[in-house]
């Protein structure tokens, strides 16, 4: 018996748009399993893995030779991670949850199997992917040219989520100078961001260091900054 969360997130997600058939085959071969916070679910090269987010929010992210580390992706509930590796092989990309996490291991063989002899499925995949694809555009653009408060909001995720231990806090040691040179903006005005942003309960400051309360709603932030 498949638990009801799972099928839920399932539906939500453009899995629950395939035949009722192939949802039942992916639910009947998957599993589901949970990750505290700061869990790595899978490093650079590892073996192509589709999972299905249930709850919880993760990222993805790839590492420079020198041990940098830069975020690509965020999912959170409803989200389908490797559709793109499942079709084009294992990625130099890994996955580090930031909060509890339950995740749905999606049966990599069945879904490729059906989609190469079912174009309802395959046409599935292909949307998927152009959306995956037109998200990727959107935060390059918001990289570029975002406002303060989305950069700021991005930024302390990829510091914090980077510093993280297993079952760790979110937490970005930076000062507000530092945090103010890395996003191009002055000190002052990244001052009144992290204001903001204490006074909504998305984080808590000290000195040198800030404190990710709420990543879903930080996360929220740097999409949408008129969000929460």
């Amino acid at each position: 018996m498949v638990d009801e969360d799972v099928v839920a997130a399932l539906a939500g997600s453009f899995l629950g748009r395939l035949p009722p058939d192939v949802v039942g085959q992916l639910l009947a071969a998957g599993h589901r399993t949970d990750y505290p916070a700061g869990s790595t679910i899978y490093r650079e090269g590892s073996a192509p893995k589709a999972l299905l987010v249930v709850n919880g929010l993760l990222r993805v992210y790839m590492t420079s030779p020198e041990g940098r580390q830069v975020t690509v992706r965020y999912a959170r509930n409803c989200d389908v991670l490797g559709i793109a590796v499942l079709v084009g092989g294992p990625a130099d990309v890994g996955a580090q949850t930031l909060a509890d996490c339950t995740l749905f291991r999606i049966d990599g063989a069945t879904l490729t199997a059906v989609g190469r002899n079912d174009s309802r499925v395959a046409w599935a995949l292909a949307e998927e992917l152009g959306r995956r694809l037109y998200e990727n555009l959107q935060q390059t653009a918001i990289n570029a040219f975002g406002t303060v408060r989305q950069r700021v909001a991005g930024h302390l995720l990829d510091l914090a989520s980077a510093q993280q231990r297993p079952r760790g806090d979110l937490v970005a040691r930076v000062t507000q100078q530092d945090l103010a040179d890395a996003v191009g903006s002055a000190r002052e005005v990244v001052a009144r961001v992290l204001r903001d942003f204490r006074l909504a309960g998305l984080v808590a400051t000290a000195p040198d260091r800030i404190q990710i309360l709420d990543a879903d709603g930080l996360y929220d932030q740097s999409w949408n900054p008129a969000a929460g």
